[in-house]
């Protein structure tokens, strides 16, 4: 019972930090634009990580994020690279960033559209870059998204979004977001918060009912290697039936922190009157993967912003060199099936 109740204290204090990220990313609507959001995103996102796990475990996620930084301060033409070392295993996030820091240094021509639309040129600040590290408790758990949308809004600047890179209902080619400038005044964050709220409680409640059933520690029962095959197979799939719910969870709460700061917004709908999209929050679709047809349909559906990251800064290229392009040719070496396979996966094809 001892040891239930003291593992059970810090899931509960990194349970109610996560969630305060949700008021605590409404008051950075409050704030000025500018470095105010920088320095209230970067203090934010350290207090409550060394609420969730103390000095020592943030030190796991703290130092490779300087040694990313560093990297792009000293040797910009491999800080990509060097970022994807020194962080793979912990954050996407400043991996992104070094990658576009890294592609600022190349001509536009050429370039695949993701290049083009977030490359960096100017170094950020590291005050901005650690507030994108930080920045609506997404550290935790997602969704990630780029700096160069972080920077414009937190200084409510316009961005332009081509089209290749928001839900298809959104029937513009080119969509500014977070200005006043196409649309009229910056949408309401309001709706779709309570929204990701209510499916935020849902899916906790579906985890709490389900998980007293069908816990994972029954698979290491010896009750459990008696059964017949059906019943396993009963088992398994009903055990991870139970085990997303608990990702859902996590995520309908990053959904909530993201829409209600704003950073969530990703345009509006061509109809009339235009509405607001929030896809830039979303980050898994429930009943797109509960009633998928096949697991190709996966990676659209799960992780969403994770898989969109994957699709422009490497099956993109992977799709670049099964046409043969920049000089590749069609030489199927192992890595090149694997290579071609990612891009089928991500549906990027040769026309895309």
């Amino acid at each position: 019972m001892d040891s239930m109740a003291a593992s059970t204290v810090p899931i509960l204090r990194f349970l109610l930090c996560f969630a305060a990220t949700i008021p605590l990313s409404f008051l950075s609507r409050l704030l000025p634009h500018g470095l105010p959001k920088h320095l209230y995103s970067a203090s934010v996102g350290v207090t409550l990580s060394d609420l969730s796990f103390g000095f020592s475990s943030n030190l796991h996620y703290l130092v490779p994020m300087l040694l990313g930084y560093a990297s792009m301060l000293l040797y910009r033409p491999r800080c990509g690279l060097l970022a994807f070392f020194f962080g793979f295993g912990y954050l996407i996030g400043w991996i992104l960033c070094a990658v576009n820091y890294n592609d600022g240094l190349l001509k536009e021509e050429g370039l695949r559209d993701a290049q083009k639309n977030y490359r960096l040129i100017k170094l950020p600040s590291l005050i901005e870059y650690v507030g994108y590290c930080l920045c609506c408790g997404t550290h935790f758990a997602d969704p990630v998204y780029e700096m160069k949308e972080y920077l414009h809004w937190a200084k409510g600047k316009a961005f332009s979004v081509p089209a290749l890179f928001v839900s298809s209902s959104l029937a513009v080619p080119h969509l500014k977001i977070w200005s006043s400038e196409a649309k009229g005044p910056s949408p309401s964050p309001y709706g779709a918060t309570i929204r990701a709220l209510l499916q935020t409680g849902f899916c906790m409640a579906m985890y709490l009912k389900l998980m007293p059933h069908f816990p994972l520690s029954k698979f290491t029962d010896p009750t459990y290697h008696e059964w017949g095959f059906w019943r396993k197979l009963g088992y398994q799939y009903m055990a991870g039936f139970t085990a997303r719910w608990k990702y859902y969870f996590i995520w309908s709460i990053s959904e909530a922190s993201m829409i209600i700061s704003g950073l969530g917004f990703s345009g509006w709908t061509g109809s009339s009157p235009p509405k607001p999209h929030w896809d830039r929050a979303k980050n898994v679709d429930i009943l797109g993967i509960e009633f998928a047809k096949s697991a190709v349909v996966i990676p659209a559906v799960w992780n969403i912003q994770v898989s969109t990251w994957l699709r422009h800064y490497y099956a993109e290229f992977a799709a670049m060199m099964k046409k043969g392009d920049d000089g590749v040719g069609r030489s199927r070496t192992m890595k090149g099936n694997l290579n071609f396979n990612i891009a089928d996966a991500f549906g990027v094809n040769e026309s895309s």
